[in-house]
């Protein structure tokens, strides 16, 4: 069906969602746990709900939406911060990682997910190391850390918190797909 604006009940559901998930994760950005140089909050786990739920144009979307914000000054990123310069800071890289992460989690929903949990959760471990990698790099450098250190200081830490959210997405679209809501 087509509205009045000329777009389908699709696009403006998917665009809402969008919008949903781009501030379902500034909320994550204040539930917080401080772990070393990188804070544990419960943005990812919005982040690779999103890619599951949206897929990837609509996840990354609102990943992008949600960077832009805190781009031009929403508080947006992890303790209220926001700004250009926290993406050129030590945190910088896992939140560039989100937009990569929604992406790479909905293609592959899109493209090879049958349903299976063990599809599920290993969909959602390749999105969560797609949030580590440019923020593993991105901490090495503007740390002036080395491998070992930054890995000790800037993965190690979060892999029991992301073992626990790969989980709860698991559980929480496994539940929206019983129910039809996705």
């Amino acid at each position: 069906m087509v509205n009045n604006n000329g777009l389908s009940d699709s696009s403006v559901r998917k665009m809402v969602y969008a919008a949903l998930f781009a501030s379902m994760t500034a909320v994550g950005a204040y539930i917080s746990v401080p772990v070393g140089l990188v804070p544990v909050t419960l943005q990812t786990l919005f982040v690779i709900l999103a890619g599951a739920v949206l897929g990837a144009r609509w996840g990354m979307l609102s990943m992008f939406i949600y960077v832009l914000l805190g781009i031009v000054g929403l508080p947006v990123f992890s303790g209220g911060s926001s700004g250009l310069g926290v993406l050129l800071g030590p945190t910088g890289g896992y939140i560039i990682g989100f937009i990569l992460a929604a992406l790479v989690i909905g293609y592959l929903f899109e493209k090879f997910q049958n349903g299976s949990i063990a599809g599920m959760v290993a969909i959602f471990l390749i999105g969560m190391i797609a949030i580590y990698v440019p923020g593993y790099f991105q901490l090495m450098y503007v740390a002036s850390l080395g491998a070992h250190e930054t890995l000790a200081l800037g993965v190690a830490p979060f892999i029991p918190g992301a073992a626990i959210k790969i989980a709860a997405a698991t559980i929480i679209y496994r539940y929206l797909k019983t129910e039809s809501l996705v």
